[in-house]
């Protein structure tokens, strides 16, 4: 049986999403995503809050942040979006010159059990689900090429809810089901948490979402770690 959350809101982990304006691509060179990551390590000295994973794709960043309490989630990526669009912006002269990101950042929460591996594991396969990799291992702008290469950019990694799989990375390599993708896109798309039937019931009650069309069944289960 799932477990209840059991954490305040302020501490519920969230998957945090922005995306380039007009499709435009927000890193064509390896120092780009290497200027990214210094700014995302720079605004964690700055405002602390626990990293459990990223991946940088060239239109786009996916990252995975628990916050320890309410606020600061948003006081970071305010931070973080401010610093890297001005940077973006006074590196190639477009200041003025029209927006760099879609707008403001979306996010969903995550249920701390194999949800949570579910979903960094799509995070992680992100590369490879582009086709701009053969394993996604080797693609150097995340955190799994962090945690497997001693000499890449040091974003600090916390401490997983949940237990790592021995096989993490051959298990990352491996197709996720289609109702595991259908309801991951179901979370990206609408900002909805993404959990279990009852964790998500309380969820959507406490940020007032209004319901959904349902469309076909929930996933009884996710993949297990």
């Amino acid at each position: 049986m799932p477990r209840q959350a059991r954490h305040a809101p302020g501490e519920v982990i969230h998957h945090v999403l922005n995306r380039a304006a007009g499709k435009m691509e927000l890193f064509r060179h390896d120092a780009d995503y290497a200027a990214f990551q210094r700014v995302l390590v720079q605004t964690l000295e700055l405002i602390p809050i626990r990293v459990c994973g990223y991946c940088l794709m060239p239109t786009h960043w996916h990252l995975v942040l628990w916050p320890a309490k309410d606020g600061e989630l948003s006081r970071f990526m305010q931070r973080l979006t401010i610093t890297h669009v001005r940077r973006w912006l006074e590196h190639r002269h477009r200041v003025g010159l029209g927006s760099v990101y879609q707008g403001r950042y979306k996010s969903f929460p995550v249920q701390d059990d194999a949800h949570f591996s579910t979903l960094m594991r799509y995070v992680h396969r992100n590369p490879l689900n582009a086709g701009l990799v053969k394993q996604a291992e080797d693609w150097k702008w995340s955190s799994l090429f962090a945690g497997l290469t001693p000499d890449a950019p040091r974003v600090p990694i916390c401490s997983w809810p949940v237990g790592r799989r021995k096989d993490w990375t051959m298990w990352v390599n491996q197709p996720q089901t289609s109702l595991e993708e259908q309801w991951l896109q179901r979370s990206l798309k609408h900002s909805r948490p993404f959990g279990s039937a009852q964790w998500t019931g309380r969820m959507e009650r406490e940020m007032a979402l209004p319901p959904l069309r349902p469309r076909g069944r929930p996933p009884k289960n996710v993949s297990r770690t």
